[in-house]
């Protein structure tokens, strides 16, 4: 991606140095109450479950873990410490949270109110539990916040080989998608259908997903009309897309693939939408619960 590294964000809170290791994830999967399951946190789990022998992704939403600090609570202490690379990906993740939220601002209006991004190293507490590594990054509509541990890219990139500065930019649009249905009052509707009928529960889900992968395509078409891509990007985005479908991520954890279990939509699911707003450019495209 073209882009010249700057400032940190005025939408960044920056508690790298107040947080720390500690107890267990709070982020669930996407129920009434708990925060969705990001992207990130599907990557995480099905590492852990590769390592470990163990089906991680199962343990979704069941409750487990250590209890979570209270919300506004402090888990460590002291200025941030980071080296060059670090401090570059602070800038890059500047970068994109500030361009897609101008885009949306474009898109939606001067009404249109940003959200927060909290970068945090290890765990820290959100208005939705838990922030920690194995969560992931993920948007809590609590606080209307995404949280993010800059340490889930080396795993993107390396264990689980979604590599790319594209890629990296398209989990971040997607959480931030999440603000704007939120914003638009699309997230809060799905969740009284979900009090409405339980059983569709897990289809409505997949279906918010999906459009959070055709807001983040919308998005993506915009940096190409400003000639922000270079080639090699678009593929990164729908690899990255592809790589957290939840048939794919059902087979390498060893299971047979459940389509009335996805929360995400499947990796072809995925990708179709992403590219439906890459393509078009146009919000209106992304009505996945027509």
């Amino acid at each position: 991606m073209r882009w010249t590294p700057g400032g940190e964000s005025s939408n960044i809170e920056d508690e790298r140095g107040n947080s720390g290791g500690g107890g267990g994830g709070g982020g669930g999967g996407f129920q009434l109450g708990a925060p969705h399951l990001g992207i990130g946190g599907i990557v995480i789990l099905l590492i852990l479950s590769v390592i470990f022998k163990r089906d991680f992704l199962s343990l979704v939403g069941q409750g487990g873990g250590s209890p979570a600090p209270a919300y506004g609570a402090q888990t460590g202490g002291g200025p941030v410490q980071a080296g060059p690379a670090e401090q570059k990906e602070v800038q890059f993740v500047s970068f994109v949270l500030d361009d897609v939220q101008s885009t949306w601002r474009q898109t939606l209006g001067p009404q249109y109110r940003d959200t927060k991004l909290v970068l945090f190293r290890d765990q820290y507490p959100s208005a939705c539990g838990t922030a920690d590594q194995a969560s992931g990054p993920f948007y809590c509509p609590g606080d209307h916040k995404v949280y993010l541990d800059l340490g889930f890219y080396e795993e993107l990139k390396q264990r689980f080989g979604a590599p790319g500065e594209f890629a990296q930019a398209y989990v971040l649009a997607h959480e931030i998608e999440h603000h704007v249905q939120s914003w638009m009052g699309i997230e809060q509707k799905v969740r009284r259908m979900q009090e409405s009928s339980p059983s569709e529960a897990n289809a409505l889900s997949a279906r918010l997903e999906l459009q959070a992968d055709c807001f983040a395509g919308v998005w993506g078409h915009s940096t190409q009309q400003r000639k922000i891509l270079e080639d090699g990007d678009v593929q990164a985005g729908l690899n990255a897309a592809a790589a957290v479908g939840d048939d794919r991520l059902q087979k390498a954890s060893g299971h047979l693939v459940n389509q009335k279990s996805f929360t995400h939509g499947s990796s072809a699911q995925r990708v179709e939408w992403f590219q439906k707003g890459f393509t078009t450019g146009d919000v209106n495209a992304c009505n996945t619960f027509q």
